[in-house]
């Protein structure tokens, strides 16, 4: 099963993908709202609200307010290694606000203030059910689907010093989605992530390669505190960063960058400076994600 948020009349609402036609979950404005109920699968099953057609519907970010936007860093083996580190005993985590969520195909400010803006294509886990001090081997239990993400990454201020944070965190500048894809129906192990850059490949790897897998992560995060329905985690970018490379790549206004993962779907967001960006989020009237 896929579900999703969309944007209606200046609203939101969950709803489910069949094909080529989303239907209306009513009563939840988001699939954060919808996951909050013990029963949500069968909710979205049996779901009949107002139908549209896929390629005309707008999409929220795919989880509008999430309490906990978790994120790992250097979970690939061939990003470690480009970025010169040694392969991690334990998982990098650091963490985002839902301010920095946008929808999978609104646009991306080049901000003025930082002219190294980078890609990081990921695979989310969005939790399902509460999660506290989990074994690795029920973790699956508690995840809901999966679905995609950019980890927009201002480079210059996240280098600035050794606690990334800074450079992670510029308002709307991660989009996620289009749609979460059911666990059931999503295996991390087979899929394949790409990441293009006006139509040139950036990124291609499968997802197999990860270092801490979805359900390692779920444990180990939930040692720390619980994790509730809504919660997303960020689960790591592979190789192909434009930091990385020689020359060094970075986005720039006009840009048109893409993550795809088989299975979910594909994120478009074009990069547009600072004015351009004002004037098409303002036409649009884009509402924020998260708030």
């Amino acid at each position: 099963m896929k579900l999703a948020t969309l944007r209606i009349n200046g609203a939101t609402t969950a709803a489910r993908l069949d094909g080529e036609v989303f239907t209306e979950i009513e009563g939840y404005p988001d699939l954060g709202a919808l996951l909050g109920e013990e029963n949500w699968r069968e909710l979205a099953e049996q779901a009949a609200g107002a139908q549209h057609p896929a390629d005309q519907a707008e999409l929220e970010t795919t989880v509008a307010d999430p309490g906990k936007v978790l994120c790992v860093g250097l979970n690939y083996k061939s990003h470690i290694q480009e970025m010169g580190r040694d392969l991690p005993t334990y998982p990098t985590i650091f963490a985002k606000f839902s301010e920095t969520l946008t929808a999978p195909n609104d646009p991306i400010e080049a901000v003025t203030e930082d002219e190294q803006l980078d890609w990081e294509g990921e695979l989310v886990v969005v939790i399902g059910k509460r999660a506290y001090k989990v074994a690795e081997s029920e973790a699956g239990e508690y995840i809901a689907g999966y679905a995609a993400a950019n980890d927009i990454s201002m480079r210059g201020w996240q280098f600035r010093t050794k606690e990334w944070l800074q450079g992670k965190i510029w308002a709307a500048s991660t989009p996620v989605g289009p749609v979460m894809v059911t666990a059931d129906e999503f295996d991390p192990a087979a899929a394949t992530l790409r990441t293009t850059v006006n139509g040139e490949v950036m990124q291609e790897h499968s997802i197999g390669d990860l270092l801490f897998t979805p359900a390692h992560l779920v444990s180990y995060l939930s040692t720390m505190l619980p994790l509730n329905p809504g919660d997303i985690i960020l689960t790591g970018t592979p190789g192909g960063v434009g930091r990385a490379r020689t020359p060094q790549v970075f986005l720039k206004s006009g840009d048109v960058v893409e993550v795809s993962i088989d299975g979910i779907g594909t994120l478009s967001n074009e990069i547009l400076d600072p004015a351009a960006f004002a004037e098409r989020t303002t036409a649009a009237a884009v509402p924020a994600a998260g708030r």
